[in-house]
């Protein structure tokens, strides 16, 4: 089968839950995340799936690395598959303008299950999503990452992106140096 982005949906959800059991996480930010949307599966899976495409923002607060909640941006997120779950990637915006908040650091973030890195499935995933970005009106791009995760500026370098700025993040984003990169589309 052949790598692509899929919908999120109760057919792949458990494949996702599964990677969830298994320690993965799509938010590198909350290890309390991974019970969290388990719980969430378990009580309403629909619920659940439905929750990952939320392009008016109607969902429940988000909830960051240091405990504040805020209101959910609009976005959306897709599933990497080659016949099996790989990871997530999503994107975030909001309406009028390319601007978000300063709690909020990139427009992208992606995640790979460790057993199925080191197959360019990031990179792939990546120059997938940014036509769907293009078509929200958005002309670039930001999306960030530690300094020492290598291997996402890599991804990022391959899609096009250039480092703009290297800055402290927030208690709210989990401190710590990071780099914000721009994809212009």
């Amino acid at each position: 089968m052949t790598f692509m982005l899929t919908n999120p949906s109760l057919e792949n959800l458990p494949a996702y839950a599964m990677a969830l059991r298994q320690g993965w996480s799509p938010n590198n930010l909350r290890s309390a995340a991974i019970g969290e949307q388990l719980d969430k599966i378990t009580n309403d899976p629909a619920a659940f799936v439905n929750s990952l495409d939320d392009p008016e923002a109607t969902g429940v607060p988000v909830t960051l690395a240091d405990g504040t909640s805020l209101p959910r941006l609009p976005g959306f997120h897709r599933f990497l598959w080659d016949g099996e779950f790989c990871g997530v990637i999503g994107l975030r915006w909001q309406h009028g303008t390319v601007a978000l908040p300063p709690t909020c650091l990139g427009h992208i973030g992606f995640a790979v299950v460790p057993w199925k890195r080191n197959r360019g499935y990031a990179t792939r995933a990546l120059g997938l999503l940014l036509p769907e970005a293009r078509a929200q009106g958005l002309p670039y791009v930001e999306l960030t990452t530690d300094p020492e995760n290598i291997a996402s500026q890599r991804v990022i370098l391959a899609n096009g992106g250039e480092l703009i700025e290297r800055f402290t993040k927030t208690a709210a984003n989990g401190d710590g140096d990071s780099l914000r990169f721009r994809i212009t589309l």
